[in-house]
């Protein structure tokens, strides 16, 4: 448990480092003298290069195990929050972002592996979701403390405080972390090359359950995506009259939900692994009715209840774009798991730059009418839908691919495993 504690405690500080500007947006305006189109441009910048990174840090944990690639992303998301803290400009804040996107992207999917080498695979779904579920504290911890402190201590104070916690989870990988238990080594990667590397993305890429595993992270995690991590707060305070402290319950509230409905997920995928598109697409189709509720409430602003209920039903967003790792999972063997994660985890990251960038774009051609800028959300969600019921079947018809289930013997997932057909 000390391997895996190592890994998701990297995982929570990426998230609060990735979720700080979403409390944030508003103080980066007033710093920098930006406009809605430019404030989103940091967070489009940060998730474009995380989507972008997702399939060559899926070949290097394939190739490099885990600690390496953990021990990475961990001194580059703590350069880029670091140099954040510190930026003069508007340009430099750019590239500090982008840094941080880098070291970020190299976290979920290494301890998504960390869990498949540490953890029986009939574990798998329930592991997945408790990961999710600590990089949502991330996100809570983000939502109650970076406003408070900008409020006390400034800026600079506040982000190059907070980078202290990614140098102290770098020297934890360092000292910690072990890609695999003892005795446990798994065979060596063949060589890289450009060969190796089509292979592997080609493979994975050929599976039906890998694609429609990236379909349901694409159409499931963007909404929550795009309100935590730039446009929430903005929203409550600016077209719906909160108050930031009211605005930053309500997301606080959003990172809770996330938390309950997380392990509740996993044990369902774990005991009904045929339910994984059905409960992504319902919680899809709930999320765009409460949004369209919120969006279409006659008045200025919507009750208090519902936009209670909106940040409720963002929250299960999170847990469902899991799904789509339960997806490709089982149609890839274990040496191809990385690259089939990261083809997976680009597709809810492509949604989100693409609906950030359309509401910000929105926003400036309309004089910041959110209701049309955040319409741009059904599109998206019509998108992705359409792509998983096109998908769906052809997955199940596969068998969801190659099974091999990894057996432990012995206590804590640590004995002898087997790999046996499943």
């Amino acid at each position: 448990m000390l391997v895996w504690g190592v890994g998701v405690g990297v995982y929570l500080v990426a998230i609060v480092f990735r979720t700080s500007l979403g409390v944030a947006g508003l103080d980066a305006a007033d710093r920098f003298h930006i406009n809605a189109s430019a404030l989103s441009t940091f967070s489009i910048l940060q998730l474009l290069i995380y989507a972008g990174m997702q399939i060559p840090v899926g070949l290097m944990i394939d190739r490099l195990g885990t600690r390496r690639v953990l021990a990475l992303g961990a001194l580059l998301f703590t350069a880029g929050q670091l140099g954040f803290a510190l930026s003069p400009t508007y340009g430099t804040a750019l590239v500090s972002r982008a840094l941080l996107g880098c070291g970020d992207a190299m976290t979920f999917i290494s301890v998504l592996r960390l869990g498949s080498r540490w953890f029986p695979a009939h574990r798998a779904p329930v592991i997945s979701q408790v990961a999710a579920l600590i990089g949502t504290v991330g996100s809570l911890v983000s939502t109650l403390v970076i406003p408070r402190a900008l409020h006390g201590l400034g800026w600079t104070a506040t982000f190059a405080g907070s980078s202290v916690a990614g140098a102290l989870v770098l020297v934890l990988t360092l000292l910690f972390l072990k890609d695999h238990p003892e005795g446990h080594t798994p065979p060596p990667a063949p060589a890289a090359g450009v060969e190796y590397i089509r292979r592997q993305i080609a493979a994975a890429w050929r599976e039906p359950g890998t694609r429609l595993g990236m379909w349901v992270h694409f159409t499931a995690q963007f909404p929550a995506t795009v309100f935590m991590l730039l446009w929430g707060l903005p929203f409550l305070v600016q077209a719906q009259g909160l108050t930031r402290e009211a605005a930053g319950g309500l997301l606080a509230l959003s990172a809770v939900s996330a938390m309950a409905v997380g392990p509740v997920y996993g044990q369902v995928i774990s005991r009904r692994p045929a339910a994984r598109t059905a409960l992504a697409l319902g919680t899809v189709a709930t999320t765009a009715l409460v949004w369209a509720a919120v969006l279409g409430w006659p008045g200025a602003h919507a009750p208090m209840w519902l936009l209670t209920a909106l940040c409720l039903v963002l929250g299960a967003c999170g847990p469902a774009s899991v799904i789509g790792f339960d997806c490709a999972r089982p149609a890839n063997p274990p040496e191809r798991q990385g690259t089939a994660s990261g083809i997976v985890n680009m597709g809810g990251f492509i949604a989100s730059i693409t609906t950030l960038l359309a509401i910000g774009l929105l926003l400036d051609a309309t004089g910041d009418d959110y209701r049309i800028a955040f319409s741009s959300v059904f599109v998206v969600q019509a998108l992705g839908v359409s792509r998983i019921l096109r998908l769906r079947p052809r997955a199940a018809g596969r068998g969801d691919g190659p099974r091999r289930l990894i057996v432990a013997v012995g206590g804590g997932g640590r004995g002898d495993r087997v790999r046996v057909p499943a």
